[in-house]
């Protein structure tokens, strides 16, 4: 919802193509469109089905995320908590693809000349998800959740 209400904010005040300074030389809220993927891959592909084909992949990318969530066991948050969170920016970002054939972006951070591929609300979503989900897997529960391991008892003669 956050995703969807600053898109809206975005469209309504910022004109395409415009900048408004937030924080001089790092930090702008800048109106763009685009048309691709991620960092504007495929962007500059014309074809007719291409927002078709982000759009099925987007809603079979959204099944699967929500099959493996209810598959996933209660007792891994980082993972639950990054599949809702992958989940909310695909769904942010597939409501775009349908109403506009294209992702609003607007966070614009960059540094003397570098700039990172403006983003939105979804992306830093799906990215803290994923990022989750990559903290699970190297610092997470055990694989046997169910086993314990003795407790550290001195050995008694």
């Amino acid at each position: 919802m956050l995703d969807q209400v600053t898109k809206f904010w975005v469209t309504l005040h910022i004109p395409m193509h415009y900048s408004i300074s937030i924080v001089e030389g790092f930090f702008n809220l800048t109106h763009i469109r685009n048309p691709g993927v991620a960092f504007g891959l495929f962007a500059r592909h014309e074809s007719e089905y291409k927002v078709l084909f982000f759009v099925v992949i987007s809603t079979i990318a959204i099944i699967a995320i929500l099959s493996i969530f209810h598959q996933s066991p209660e007792n891994k948050r980082a993972v639950r908590v990054g599949l809702i969170l992958i989940f909310s920016g695909a769904v942010g970002n597939l409501i775009d693809r349908i109403l506009y054939k294209e992702v609003i972006d607007f966070i614009d951070f960059f540094y003397k000349g570098s700039h990172w591929p403006a983003f939105n609300v979804a992306d830093a979503c799906i990215t803290i998800g994923v990022s989750f989900m990559i903290y699970d897997l190297f610092f997470g529960y055990p694989k046997n959740p169910g086993v314990s391991s003795p407790p550290n008892e001195p050995v008694q003669d």
